[in-house]
């Protein structure tokens, strides 16, 4: 057979860079390290969840439920803190007129979400790996640096949330170092969860989900919005007599569900079932149900963010401090100092929105909020440790014990958090939420660009690699996401009144814009732009010096040859 007849030559004489002999294994290293009569090492859950293979129907309610579980831990990040009050501040500045942007983010993350899971379905690895595999060294490198602050971002974000939360819940007595620390605690207890079982870990996920939904639908209950404004607001694209604010906040709302480190999450999560990836029958049925799961749990994950938006949009929108002030003191509230007696307009954070919920709707109001802001705050900070944990073995190609490599990811988001959390008060550290948005705005790129051109390689992808109309679609969706999150970074770095800032960004954004231009000339080579190729950089300067690698039917194994 040709295969055969390649891994021969391939065993005869290794490939040359430069007359130096290289070896495959650095380059094209599989996801499982080469047989050993070591104790064998695992990069993911222990187990992995069995498909039922006597249902022959087309559809299956059966296979959906074996299927149905990376989806919802991939949704969570759409319910962190950070989503949370992106939402809240949605509805306070503009009631319900941006709505049909949250619809639109989610449904852009889904198909984003879709790439993601067809590759590690179909190749057997995540993200990272195929980063690790095709990229040269330093782009490997920088591309991580990158996805890390992403993470750091994310993870401080969640933290933060659950922080105020145990503040709430406590009305101020855990300090917020504490509830930092309390985090630490109970996310290490959690991780190890899944010794127990990878569904029972699910399982909890799901739980938390559903904490999430009655927190929030409780509020939307009580609050009881205008069904019809709702309904205009999420169905129809026009924002009237809207203000630079208010498109500001819609700008922020596609950066805060569209998140850089999921992308790398759910093409980890989907390798946890037993999927024969010489199949492709198979494969094609993975495809299906996943694609079905992640979208029943956005569906889920967006009704909890219209929960957040609409309360919001009904309670508070147009409301001003002097207003929210009385309201607060007529209650009896400590936190009436938040608000000044002045008539600019409220604005709200996850923790004044706790506060003016108490002050309108009664202190139960306030309780539920926060129960609901710690089970989004706990259960994205769980996520986010496991998207740091595949990202740290994909690209560094790590040989760590579990607890090894959960205290060095845990600890890179914890220890800048704990430092703030100190150093400054419950008003100034939900602030923060603006730049870490901003930060994690920007590393969107390295995650976007480097998903579509991977499934868009048929020598990766093979009959599962992306057609015109995704190639096309993808590539338009992607530029329009970069375009508006870019617009969010320089209207935050504009309001920063710096000249010697504005220098030092100025210098970054040429570092920057150079590395995103080196992805985006991979891409567009790997999107069928054969003009940009240019042969005489080598195959190490380029991705298409790896497009005649053929992934062979089992990719957990040394099957990698190149022709």
């Amino acid at each position: 057979m040709e295969t055969e007849r390649e891994a021969d030559l391939l065993e005869e004489e290794p490939p040359q860079e430069n007359g130096v002999i290289q070896s495959t294994q650095g380059l094209y290293s599989s996801t499982s390290p080469p047989a050993s009569d070591d104790e064998p090492f695992s990069t993911y859950f222990e187990e992995k969840v069995p498909i039922p293979e006597d249902v022959t129907q087309v559809f299956s309610f059966r296979k959906l439920w074996a299927f149905t579980g990376p989806g919802f831990l991939m949704s969570i990040a759409y319910l962190d803190p950070g989503n949370i009050e992106s939402d809240l501040q949605s509805g306070a500045k503009a009631g319900f007129k941006l709505l049909w942007v949250l619809l639109g983010a989610t449904i852009i993350g889904l198909l984003l979400q879709r790439l993601a899971a067809r590759l590690g379905v179909v190749t057997g690895m995540h993200l990272a790996e195929v980063c690790n595999r095709q990229y040269p060294t330093v782009p490997r490198i920088i591309l991580w640096l990158m996805v890390e602050l992403a993470i750091i971002g994310s993870d401080m974000q969640e933290v933060i949330g659950c922080a105020i939360a145990f503040n709430l819940l406590s009305m101020g007595r855990i300090p917020l170092w504490g509830g930092v620390l309390i985090t630490i605690i109970d996310t290490f207890v959690f991780l190890f969860l899944d010794k127990y079982g990878l569904r029972k870990l699910e399982a909890f996920f799901g739980f938390l989900i559903t904490i999430m939904a009655v927190s929030f639908g409780y509020e939307y209950v009580m609050v009881r919005p205008d069904q019809g404004e709702l309904l205009k607001g999420m169905f129809l694209p026009y924002c009237e007599n809207c203000d630079s604010a208010q498109m500001e906040q819609a700008v922020g709302i596609v950066g805060a569900v569209i998140m850089p480190h999921n992308i790398y999450l759910h093409s980890a999560l989907v390798k946890s079932r037993q999927i024969d990836r010489g199949n492709k029958k198979e494969v094609k049925e993975a495809n299906k149900y996943y694609f079905i799961e992640s979208t029943i749990a956005l569906f889920i994950s967006f009704l909890i963010n219209v929960f957040v938006v609409a309360v919001f949009a009904e309670a508070f929108y147009d409301k001003t401090n002097i207003e929210v002030n009385a309201k607060c003191n007529a209650s009896g509230s400590p936190h009436t100092d938040l608000f000044p007696l002045d008539n600019s307009t409220l604005q709200v954070d996850i923790f004044k929105g706790g506060v003016v919920l108490g002050c309108f709707f009664g202190p139960a109001a306030l309780y539920i909020w926060a129960i609901g802001i710690l089970a989004a705050g706990q259960s994205s900070t769980m996520t986010g440790t496991y998207s740091g944990q595949f990202v740290m073995e994909g690209f560094l190609n790590l040989r760590w014990s579990r607890f090894a490599r959960v205290l060095l990811t845990r600890s890179i988001a914890i220890f800048p958090t704990l430092l703030v959390a100190i150093f400054q008060d419950v008003q100034h550290l939900t602030g923060m939420n603006d730049f870490l948005n901003v930060l994690q705005s920007m590393q969107l790129p390295f995650a976007l660009i480097p998903i579509l051109t991977f499934t868009s390689l048929t020598s990766i992808m093979d009959d599962f690699a992306n057609g015109l109309v995704w190639k096309i679609g993808g590539g338009v969706v992607i530029l329009v996401v970069c375009a508006i999150n870019m617009y969010f970074v320089v209207v935050y770095v504009t309001s920063l009144n710096s000249v010697a800032l504005y220098v030092l960004v100025a210098l970054l954004c040429i570092a920057y814009l150079s590395f995103v231009c080196y992805l985006a000339w991979q891409c567009l080579i790997a999107l069928g732009v054969s003009c940009l190729d240019v042969s005489c950089l080598g195959n190490r300067m380029r991705l298409t010096g790896h497009t005649d690698v053929y992934l062979l039917n089992d990719m957990d194994s040394n099957t990698m040859v190149e022709r």
